[in-house]
């Protein structure tokens, strides 16, 4: 392999999907090595480690540079691959001090600091119970998770969600009428968001955003080389 070779570490069913869907759409040679999770405990393989010390994904090897983190990652490689932004593209990062690109700083911001913590909390405060636990701890196990969901997790849902189809019945795009790293580093988080019951009746510009995401063909390509974005249950 050469050495300058771009590799994605991808794990399945990740936030890495991002990464996948950024270099299809700026048609950026890469090899793909994909990680299973463990079958048990759904979280990454140790040799990941090997990678980047946190074991975690998504990260990027670019010859000798290692990249971890979503944002960072796509930051990256939106600089090194500048020439490739035309088009539809030509606003992957909008001028600084414009409009768009206060909204731009903000929703790659947001993605995972605040909206991924509170999708996270659910799934793990809904799986909690499931696990093996002595019969007479379930009971408590569940009434305590079920507590933490009602009075701090879905309220705070219950904020998010409305607020992002508000902005969305707004402007097409995240950040405004062009394509942008933030409707990338979103797209994991809306995904996750929408795949709850009913979320998608509830919040139908983020749906509908979803779906011209989901036309690209860039989106299709990274679906088809990395696998689905969200786990099924």
């Amino acid at each position: 392999m050469n050495t300058d070779t771009l590799v994605v570490h991808h794990l399945e069913t990740s936030r890495s999907h991002r990464v996948l869907w950024l270099l299809e759409e700026l048609g950026v040679d890469y090899a793909l090595r994909t990680y299973r999770r463990d079958p048990k405990t759904r979280l990454a393989p140790a040799e990941l480690k090997a990678v980047h010390p946190l074991g975690k994904s998504p990260v990027i090897t670019h010859g000798q540079t290692v990249v971890a983190e979503s944002g960072a990652i796509l930051e990256y490689l939106a600089e090194v691959f500048a020439d490739r932004a035309q088009g539809d593209l030509a606003h992957l990062v909008p001028a600084p001090g414009t409009p768009e690109h206060r909204q731009y700083r903000f929703w790659m911001h947001y993605a995972e600091g605040s909206l991924m913590n509170w999708l996270v909390m659910k799934l793990l405060f809904q799986v909690i119970p499931q696990q093996p636990m002595p019969f007479f701890v379930r009971p408590i196990a569940k009434g305590i998770c079920q507590q933490v969901q009602d009075k701090l997790i879905d309220p705070n849902l219950a904020t998010a969600l409305p607020f992002i189809d508000a902005e969305l019945a707004q402007r097409p795009w995240f950040a405004g009428e062009h394509l942008t790293l933030a409707d990338v580093q979103m797209s994991f988080a809306v995904e996750a968001a929408l795949s709850r019951p009913q979320a998608a009746e509830r919040c139908p510009h983020m749906a509908a955003w979803l779906r011209q995401v989901r036309e690209r063909p860039a989106y299709q390509r990274a679906l088809a080389k990395g696998g689905p974005v969200i786990m099924s249950a």
